[in-house]
């Protein structure tokens, strides 16, 4: 029986196994069902005590949901147009799904990742990936809203990514697809040595700004996931990379060939200063950075062309392989920074190296090979040791902050949790069904808060009555606070979450902004009283300036608008209390609604094919005479001679 074979064989049984177990699952006592359920109820009134941020997968967008009850809090549009609130829609959020490839109104969200200090979540920002069009997201804590979007050149498969370094100066971001760089037309079987997986170092201000500072060029692998060194090992950042055979066809079989894959350990310190000092080399690659203003509340689009290169072979004792079975996909470093965790997708075993024997073994010369010039590190030389046989298709693993590991295994359909000291396996607790990533709030960090874990499951069955053929999938909460893991609860997750970050509630709620201040609103169409509401036109171009407050808009009433004109919604919502938003919808419009928020303005554009008399309204239920919060637009023939107006109550 060759590999494969065995391979499908031990799926199969796993499957089986799995099912059996799920049907022992559901013979629990009510009284122990009840207890469960005390743990994760939040009585009204009441709040959870951590925020859980799940990438929203290929609904480009990133879903909040409060631990332990596991409700849905909030769903925050970044790569996808969002009609709840009108993001890309809005002629002010526009600009953020700007790309080189045009304006991209979809993306594939999945690795977030919050802000640092120190190696201590600070909950200011979060950042995350998108897979599909390069690029990297930063959405402010403060407002829930996203700030900043920065694509990446010279890249494909933005999914080792974004994964942020312990003092919140770099995202490092792999690159999944190896690709020409410089892209060119070339035959797709001779990609060997020719393509190209460049990692992109992208360096935070102070203020959050993002700036691509520059890409390493590493060999065409495929770079899969990734994480920074912490505390001893800081300065390190380390990437998966399987496809080290640079197949272009059957993957699942032809990529799958050599006995191991890589970790490349990349010292990101040494390659800044590098850069510093003038080395790298200028090329091409063109690439817009969207920047939302939260003082005018617009968003600006700009098209950046170049970026610095470095080969890391000219870069001494920066860059190296490390040895791993087989097909990685996790690489996850343990609070202390001693420990990298390499999780091979066939391999029966998790390999855990030891950083200290990974410096060792650089200053040693300690090599077994190089591939493209780059070293490569004896992997039993690195090796602290091995976790044997826990179990099928490791994928992910985080941390307790109390010594304790705890790994996904996507085939067996389970977590399981293991000594950092002794690496042996210290409980199992099935998943149902197919786990991929799994979260514990801080997990990936210096100060795990070790109470919770989350793991997010690729396959839901029979969890939720039967809505379809596509069911949401299922994240499952256990409590991990005691010796053994306890399931305490499901719930549905929005699109296909591939991995969460967690933190404390109340880090994030006393920097929460409750509404946008008007005296500091500084949009150029703002209307910040009913007496500065006005509607002028420039040839076809007609701009109202228009307020909204319970209940009513200011104008209420407009004539004069003739059919081919271009009509311009300037929306200010004038409460000055926390949530209290009003919306606006206008019949005809090819664009969504649109939500204003307190304090702020907003614009959507309208183009009236039709004579009549038509209505517009507000979506948003704001007070007992919401529905009354309506007003007309005449619009009257092409060439008509119908005077431009406006009134509120005459």
């Amino acid at each position: 029986m060759n590999k494969l074979s065995k391979y499908v064989l031990a799926i199969a049984v796993s499957a089986f196994l799995v099912n059996c177990g799920n049907n022992n699952n559901t013979k629990n006592s009510s009284a122990m069902t009840s207890s469960k359920a005390e743990k994760v109820y939040v009585a009204p009134g009441e709040h959870d005590e951590y925020y859980a941020f799940f990438s929203g997968g290929y609904s480009g967008n990133i879903t909040v949901a409060g631990l332990p009850s596991g409700r849905m809090l909030k769903e925050i549009p970044v790569f996808s147009q969002f009609p709840t609130s009108g993001y890309g829609y809005s002629e002010e959020t526009k600009p953020m799904l700007n790309t080189s490839f045009g304006f991209v109104p979809w993306g594939d969200a999945h690795h977030p990742d919050i802000s640092q200090t120190n190696g201590e979540l600070d909950g200011r920002w979060i950042f995350i990936n998108e897979n599909n069009t390069p690029r990297i997201a930063r959405v402010s804590l403060s407002t829930f809203e996203t700030e900043e979007i920065i694509e990446l050149p010279n890249s494909a498969g933005n999914h080792a990514s974004s994964f942020v370094t312990e003092n919140t100066e770099y995202i490092v971001a792999g690159t999944r697809f190896a690709v020409p760089n410089p892209q060119r037309d070339m035959p797709i079987n001779e990609m060997k040595g020719e393509f190209k997986g460049p990692l992109s170092f992208v360096s935070i201000a102070d203020n959050g700004r993002m700036n691509l500072d520059f890409q390493l060029n590493m060999p065409g692998f495929n770079y899969d996931l990734a994480h920074p060194g912490r505390n001893k090992s800081h300065g390190w950042f380390f990437f998966t990379s399987y496809n080290t055979e640079e197949a272009n066809t059957l993957m699942e079989v032809n990529a799958s060939q050599n006995d191991k894959d890589y970790i490349a350990a990349i010292n990101w310190q040494k390659i800044v200063d590098y850069v510093k000092n003038g080395g790298g080399e200028k090329v091409a690659g063109t690439y817009a950075h969207n920047v939302y203003d939260e003082k005018t509340h617009t968003a600006t689009s700009t098209m950046k062309e170049g970026v610095t290169m470095v080969d890391p072979r000219e870069v001494e004792g920066a860059v190296f392989y490390i040895p791993i079975p087989k097909s990685p996909h996790g690489c996850d470093v343990d609070p202390s920074g001693q420990y990298i965790v390499g999780s091979g997708k066939l391999s029966t075993d998790l390999s855990v190296y030891d950083f200290d024997k990974i410096i060792k073994a650089i200053e040693n010369k300690d090599f077994v090979d190089n591939s493209y010039g780059i070293p490569v590190l004896s992997y039993e030389n690195t090796l602290a040791g091995v976790v044997t046989q826990p179990g099928l298709g490791p994928l992910h693993t985080e941390f307790d902050g109390k010594g304790n590991a705890y790994t996904t295994f996507f085939i067996s359909s389970e977590v399981v949790k293991w000594s950092l000291e002794t690496f042996e396996v210290l409980d199992r607790q099935p998943t149902f069904y197919s786990v991929g990533h799994l979260m514990i709030p801080g997990g990936n960090s210096r100060k795990p808060f070790g109470k919770y874990l989350v793991a997010m499951n690729k396959i839901t069955k029979d969890r939720y009555l039967p809505t379809g053929p596509e069911l949401e999938h299922s994240a499952q909460l256990y409590d991990i606070s005691g010796d053994k893991m306890e399931l305490l609860s499901d719930f549905p997750t929005h699109g296909e979450p591939h991995y969460a970050a967690g933190i404390r509630a109340d880090i994030i709620k006393e920097n929460s902004k409750k509404y946008y201040e008007l005296s500091e609103n500084e949009h150029p169409y703002a209307a910040k009283s009913e007496a500065e509401t006005k509607v002028t036109r420039n040839g076809n171009e007609v701009h109202i300036n228009m307020t909204m407050i319970r209940s009513h808009f200011a104008p209420d009433n407009i004539e004069g608008v003739k059919v081919g004109d271009k009509v311009y919604f300037h929306l200010t919502n004038l409460e000055q209390d926390f949530d209290v938003p009003h919306g606006f919808s206008m019949i005809g419009a090819n664009t969504s609604e649109i939500l204003v928020m307190p304090g702020q303005t907003k614009t959507i554009v309208w183009e009236p094919k039709r004579e009549g008399v038509w209505p517009f309204y507000c979506t948003d239920f704001c007070s007992a005479l919401h529905q009354e919060m309506q007003g007309y637009i005449r619009v009257s023939g092409k060439n008509s001679n119908t005077p431009l107006k406006y009134t509120l109550d005459e």
